[in-house]
């Protein structure tokens, strides 16, 4: 307890890694570990009080009315581009009932991506990297992070590895940008980057195309918001709801 206590976030990647790695010998992956993780370190550092925090980010649904739409239009943006200048065959193949379907499902469902990582990722590590570090600075950090514990996933992947591994690398860490703009712009709305996450996971579209605008995206977003993205997030100290009402990052 007292290590928990002294390396909250050591502890929760370590956690992260841990778990969900330990169901690769049965070919599988444990994405809800980084939900896991925040769920035994948070009540042990933050106690009751850290547990109801992270409970209200996660529900956290009073954002500007334009966050929910680019939650919502942005990924949806990404798949339609991919298809318009590379394959269009994942979105000629989808049934939009279906897509509407998994997304629903994603957004309740704990073992999956978007409700099993983003309590962990953007709930509870982020804000207490960015408690310490710029935007900028723990997001690359996070995003490498994220990287790495995905990478075990090439190897359940069929198909060609070499190309899932690049598209694994430049498409994580190009959400995970986003995902941190998103969380950062909503005064620190879990709930929104749960949407957002579940919207991109909808539609199966693994070209490398398609994960490489997600970090085109991403360097967009930092080289047009690069000040907010270097100062201090409002979400590493306080969740103060004022800020993102008016749509204002600092």
């Amino acid at each position: 307890m007292t290590l928990i206590r002294r390396h909250p976030l050591v502890t929760f990647f370590a956690l992260t890694y841990v778990i969900a790695w330990a169901f690769l010998p049965f070919g599988s992956f444990g994405a809800f570990a980084p939900l896991v993780a925040a769920l035994v370190v948070v009540p042990v550092t933050q106690g009751v009080a850290g547990l109801r925090e992270l409970g209200r980010r996660l529900v956290r649904w009073r954002v500007p009315w334009w966050c929910w739409a680019l939650a919502i239009a942005v990924p949806l943006a990404v798949h339609v581009l991919a298809a318009v200048l590379g394959d269009p065959s994942p979105l000629l193949v989808a049934s939009w009932g279906d897509v509407l379907l998994v997304f629903l499902l994603r957004l309740v469902d704990p073992t999956d991506g978007a409700l099993g990582e983003e309590p962990g990722w953007r709930g509870f590590a982020l804000p207490g990297m960015q408690a310490r570090l710029s935007p900028l600075a723990a997001t690359a950090i996070l995003a490498v992070l994220i990287t790495v514990w995905h990478l075990p996933l090439v190897l359940l992947a069929e198909g060609d590895r070499a190309t899932t591994l690049i598209g694994m690398i430049v498409g994580t860490v190009g959400v995970t940008f986003w995902y941190s703009w998103l969380f950062d712009h909503t005064g620190g709305s879990v709930l929104l980057v749960v949407v957002a996450h579940a919207v991109e996971g909808a539609i199966q579209d693994d070209t490398v195309l398609y994960f490489t605008l997600w970090l085109a995206l991403a360097v967009v977003l930092v080289v047009v918001d690069l000040k907010a993205w270097l100062g201090r997030a409002p979400t590493a100290a306080t969740t103060d709801l004022s800020r993102a009402r008016t749509g204002v990052l600092r």
